[in-house]
C-alpha cells in the first residue's frame, strides 16, 4: 500500500471469483491500517485499524472517502458516498460493490479527519490538530511546573522533612491533594504558618514526593523511595500515586523483602499486595526458608496479620 499523510492506495491484480486478499499494514494518523477485498457475488472492500489496549491505539473516529479505480480497457471509477465520524471498532468499515470488477484496480482511501474520543466525555479531538496542540501544551505545562519547583519561582510554602526543607506552592499542592487543600483552606495551623511538617520523610524522599506532584518524578527516584511515597500518598490522599506504588511493589517480591511488604500491605490496606506476599510465603513454601525473619515477624507484627498468615499455612498443610 502506498500511503501519504491522509491518502492510501492499494493496487490489486485481477481478482478471480471466490478470492480474498488482505493488504500489508500502512500507517495513517496514530494507527496501523489494513485493507482487504473479497470477490464473491459482490466485490467487498473492508478497512480496519489495528487496535490494542494501549492509549494511543484507542478506537479511531474516522471521516473518509473511498474509491475503486479500475485500469483500462475496463476503466471506471466507483465512489462511495462518504463516511463521517464513524467509530471504526474491530469490525471496521465494509463496502459492498454491486458492479462487477475485472482486471487490475486500485482501492483508494482519503481520510478527511481522524479523531480520538475525549476520556472525560467531551467532544472528540482530531489527531491532526487538537492532538498535537494538546500534547505540546501538556509537555510545556509540565516543564514549566518542573522549573517552578526546581528554581523556587514564586514559592509560598516550606515543606520541612526530617533532615531539611524544600520550598513549594500552596496552589499546586492543594490541586493534587484534598488533604493539602483542606489544610490551606480552613483554619488549621498550616494556613497561617506557611509551613508544613512532614516529619516521617527524609528530604530526598520528600523531594521525590514533590517531583511526582509536579509531574517530574524519575523512575530511579520512584524505585528508591517507593515505601515512603506510598506512605505520603496514603496520608495526603493522592490515589494515583498510591496505586502506582501498589503496582510496583507487586512486581519484585522476594525473600529479602516479603515480610516488610506483607506488613506494608496490611498497614495501607493493599489487598493484592497482601495476597501476593502470602502466596509467595505459603504457596511457594518460602516461609520454611526464613526462620529468623519469620520468628521476628511473629514477635512484632500485628496480631490479626499473624493470625492471617497462620491460617494460610494451616490451610496449605
Amino acid at each position: 500500500v502506498e500511503a501519504a499523510p491522509r491518502l492510501a492506495q492499494w493496487r490489486v491484480d485481477a481478482l478471480p471469483c471466490y478470492t480474498y486478499r488482505k493488504s500489508d499494514p500502512f500507517r495513517v494518523g496514530l494507527w496501523n491500517w489494513y485493507l482487504s477485498v473479497e470477490r464473491n457475488k459482490q466485490t467487498c472492500v473492508k478497512l480496519f485499524a489495528e487496535l490494542s489496549n494501549s492509549a494511543k491505539n484507542t478506537v479511531p473516529i474516522a471521516s473518509f472517502v473511498t474509491k475503486l479505480l479500475s485500469f483500462p480497457p475496463n476503466e471506471k471509477i466507483i465512489v462511495h458516498p462518504g463516511i463521517f465520524d464513524k467509530h471504526l471498532k474491530h469490525d471496521g468499515f465494509v463496502w459492498a460493490i454491486d458492479s462487477t470488477v475485472t482486471g487490475r484496480f486500485v482501492i483508494e482511501i482519503e481520510f478527511l479527519d481522524l479523531k480520538v474520543p475525549d476520556p472525560s466525555g467531551g467532544e472528540p479531538a482530531s489527531v491532526w490538530a487538537s492532538h498535537q496542540i494538546k500534547q505540546s501544551s501538556d509537555n510545556t505545562a509540565l516543564s514549566s511546573l518542573t522549573r517552578m519547583l526546581q528554581e523556587c519561582i514564586l514559592t509560598d510554602i516550606t515543606i520541612n522533612a526530617t533532615d531539611g526543607s524544600i520550598r513549594a506552592h500552596r496552589a499546586i499542592l492543594a490541586a493534587r491533594s484534598p488533604v493539602f487543600r483542606s489544610m490551606f483552606s480552613h483554619d488549621l495551623k498550616e494556613k497561617g504558618l506557611s509551613t508544613v511538617d512532614i516529619s516521617d520523610m527524609s528530604l530526598d524522599a520528600c523531594r521525590g514526593f514533590l517531583n511526582y506532584v509536579y509531574g517530574d518524578l524519575r523512575n530511579e527516584e520512584f524505585l528508591t523511595h517507593r515505601l515512603a511515597l506510598l506512605g505520603a500518598a496514603d496520608k495526603y490522599d493522592i490515589a494515583d500515586l498510591r496505586e502506582a506504588c501498589h503496582e510496583s511493589l507487586l512486581e519484585d517480591i522476594d525473600t529479602g523483602n516479603v515480610i516488610e511488604r506483607l506488613q506494608v500491605a496490611h498497614l495501607y490496606r493493599l489487598p493484592r499486595l497482601k495476597e501476593g506476599c502470602l502466596r509467595f510465603l505459603v504457596d511457594f513454601r518460602k516461609v520454611y526458608e526464613m526462620h529468623d525473619d519469620f520468628n521476628a515477624f511473629l514477635q512484632t507484627a500485628d496480631r490479626d496479620l499473624v493470625a492471617e498468615v497462620f491460617q494460610g499455612v494451616l490451610a496449605a498443610w
